[in-house]
């Protein structure tokens, strides 16, 4: 399955590889994260969960590397693909955990150089198979993403609709969505 990527180039799933996953994506503005809270609470699967997150992007030219850290000697390097478009989206990454994420971010800031840091309080909730995060982004505001976690034989088009359905329930307009990542709107690239 191929699809055009950030910069235009092809997304390619890599076969072969168990850690390779996919999901639905998308992200919104909204005004106030407590008011979604107040809608997720009922429909939520489990008790949310509150996740300090500093993300640091390194230049990638085939989709997006970051390292995610949590706290001193806890992060993940994520590199994935998707499209930069406005509504539901699919995304296909790999996580990789760490417990070192301080030296590897220095040798990945060397070796292909920092594109943006991110800093995000997030709420996560679950929703079924899908999570919603409530996020409050350093410099930029309040947003809310959906990620409905694929099944390896799942077409994209079944969690498409799936985002859909949760966004009409939580009163997501497709003019709140938007394009790319957080780092793109620090950056000053995506509206």
């Amino acid at each position: 399955m191929a699809k055009a990527a950030p910069g235009g180039e092809e997304l390619k799933q890599v076969k072969g590889h168990e850690i390779v996953a996919r999901n639905i994506e998308i992200k919104a503005r909204v005004g106030s994260v407590s008011a979604l809270a107040e809608k997720l609470n009922p429909m939520a699967t489990e008790a949310p969960c509150t996740i300090f997150q500093d993300d640091t992007f390194f230049t990638c030219d085939n989709g997006r590397l970051k390292l995610r850290v949590f706290a001193p000697g806890s992060g993940q390097l994520i590199f994935y693909q998707r499209q930069d478009t406005q509504g539901p989206k699919e995304s296909f990454y790999v996580l990789s955990e760490t417990s070192s994420p301080d030296s590897l971010r220095e040798a990945l800031s060397l070796a292909y150089g920092v594109a943006g840091r991110v800093r995000k309080n997030r709420l996560l909730y679950l929703v079924g198979r899908t999570r919603v995060h409530l996020d409050a982004v350093e410099g930029l505001g309040q947003f809310m993403e959906l990620e409905v976690v694929l099944k390896d034989d799942e077409t994209a088009e079944a969690g498409v609709q799936e985002a859909e359905l949760l966004m009409q329930r939580l009163g997501i307009h497709p003019s709140q969505l938007i394009e790319g990542a957080y780092v793109d709107l620090l950056n000053g690239r995506r509206s």
